[in-house]
């Protein structure tokens, strides 16, 4: 009685992953008529430029139809038309991560052992510049910060829906502690 049991069960299985790979698209609930155009959505934090916006604001860098939007959390999205931007330049960025708590540490760490502690304390970014130019005819600039490789994703995506790009390679940046030495 139990072998009976096992091929109806097998059975029902596969038909039921019959149904479900058939109507995939309709259960997602996809239209494919509808013309699709992904939102590009990431984490930034507008360093200056950005008209209407406060300096070191973190929010949402998006790209929503023929537009490029920066929405801090909870304000109205400041926005600019995709078709005005007349540079994008991509650039790297180190930043000293753990303040006060880290450098305590590393002034701790006997026989200069600090020094390899600073090593891994830095963590990588992105900037992402822009030129536009406002419905006035003026130019503008702005600079964002993004997590490392999201650049790249927002450039291309803007480059796709007609942004102009400067003719420039990254510039690679780091904050790397200088002694001062008088003479």
């Amino acid at each position: 009685m139990n072998s009976t049991i096992i091929p109806d069960t097998r059975r029902s299985v596969v038909a039921l992953l019959i149904v479900v790979i058939a109507c995939g698209p309709a259960a997602l609930g996809e239209d494919p008529a509808q013309p699709k155009t992904a939102a590009v959505r990431i984490r930034a934090t507008h360093l200056l430029g950005f008209e209407g916006a406060p300096h070191n604001a973190n929010g949402a860098l998006s790209i929503e139809q023929d537009s490029l939007q920066f929405q801090k959390n909870g304000k109205p999205a400041i926005q600019v038309k995709i078709a005005s931007v007349q540079g994008v330049f991509l650039g790297e960025q180190s930043k000293q991560v753990g303040g006060t708590p880290m450098t305590l540490g590393k002034a701790a760490v006997p026989f200069g052992g600090g020094r390899a502690i600073s090593l891994f304390a830095h963590k990588k970014y992105d900037t992402l510049a822009l030129e536009y130019v406002d419905s006035n005819g003026g130019m503008h600039g702005a600079i964002f910060q993004v997590n490392k490789g999201q650049a790249e994703i927002l450039k291309n995506e803007l480059v796709a829906r007609g942004a102009h790009v400067g003719e420039s390679e990254p510039v690679k940046q780091s904050n790397t502690e200088v002694s001062s030495e008088s003479k």
